[in-house]
């Protein structure tokens, strides 16, 4: 194991690298930062949950962005079907901790950068605990995950940290802001009392009212809520990577307003489409309730017989 991955693995990110220099190596942001933005940021500690296509993107992006601290967290090894899409999935990666390879790319761009690693799954018992000490939080789990991701959002609300989300569909990013004091994940979504397919359909109806992505997509049968699979687009990684950068970057300066739910932004770069969304009650809308009524018919159709 090289000094990196020694570093990364044990949160020791204090190693001395004479010819670095992170004025230096950040001084290309200057210009659309200034230097106090920039040694701002450098104090700033965001939470990445999941470090798989879009986390593992959100993480490399910031840390480029000269953030300094961060909390990252995933239980996953890289494995064969990662590739299309996770910049942390090669050859020489198979079978590795998704945290640890992160975290020793994370600090191969920052020698300075400070990594709290977190190999086990999100939950009530340590939720605190990762998000200890930080200024926003970013939405990166596996689409099917529902539990810890409903318990990472109410954390996030009840603590007053904002949180972005930026769902990677088809060829482009849908995006939605939750910012304290503003409209809530339960309020949007309205999870509440349902079973867990109905919860995924929820999630996924709500995260993109434009639907910019169904009009190209090949085979619906290909999103299998109750199996939990759904095809994915390097590209549409990338994108949320870059979206969601951009709106860290606004909510830790306070450089300007954002987007707060229930307005949300969706950009599909296949049908050259920018929209801006609004849906007021969220999932409680009318227009909300009838894509509901049709995403059932189309994707839970196979188990509800």
């Amino acid at each position: 194991m090289n000094k990196l991955a020694i570093a990364a693995q044990s949160g020791a990110t204090t190693m001395s690298y004479p010819d670095w220099s992170y004025s230096e190596s950040f001084s290309r942001t200057i210009g659309w930062v200034n230097e106090n933005e920039l040694d701002n940021l450098r104090g700033k500690r965001i939470a990445i949950a999941g470090m798989g296509g879009v986390g593992g993107a959100h993480l490399l992006t910031l840390a480029r962005l000269g953030i300094g601290s961060f909390c990252i967290a995933d239980f996953d090894r890289f494995e064969l079907a990662n590739f299309n899409r996770q910049v942390g999935a090669t050859v020489s990666n198979l079978n590795r901790s998704k945290v640890e390879v992160m975290a020793e790319m994370a600090t191969d761009i920052n020698p300075t950068v400070d990594v709290r690693s977190f190999s086990a799954a999100i939950d009530e018992n340590n939720v605190e605990t990762f998000l200890q000490g930080v200024d926003l939080y970013l939405d990166s789990l596996d689409f099917f995950v529902v539990k810890a991701r409903r318990t990472l959002f109410a954390t996030c609300d009840r603590l007053g940290i904002p949180v972005i989300t930026a769902a990677p569909l088809g060829m482009g990013c849908a995006m939605l802001n939750f910012l304290p004091g503003r409209m809530s994940f339960e309020q949007y979504f309205r999870l509440e009392g349902y079973d867990e397919s109905e919860q995924l359909l929820r999630f996924l109806v709500g995260l993109a009212p434009a639907r910019l992505h169904s009009g190209y997509l090949l085979d619906p049968l290909k999103i299998d809520l109750v199996n939990h699979g759904g095809p994915s687009t390097p590209m549409a990684v990338n994108l949320c990577a870059g979206m969601a950068g951009s709106h860290a970057l606004k909510i830790l300066l306070n450089r300007g307003p954002v987007p707060a739910a229930p307005w949300g932004l969706h950009f599909d770069a296949y049908r050259n489409k920018l929209v801006r969304t609004w849906r007021p009650g969220g999932n409680r809308h009318p227009l909300q309730r009838l894509a509901l009524m049709l995403g059932r018919r189309i994707y839970l159709k196979k188990w509800r017989g």
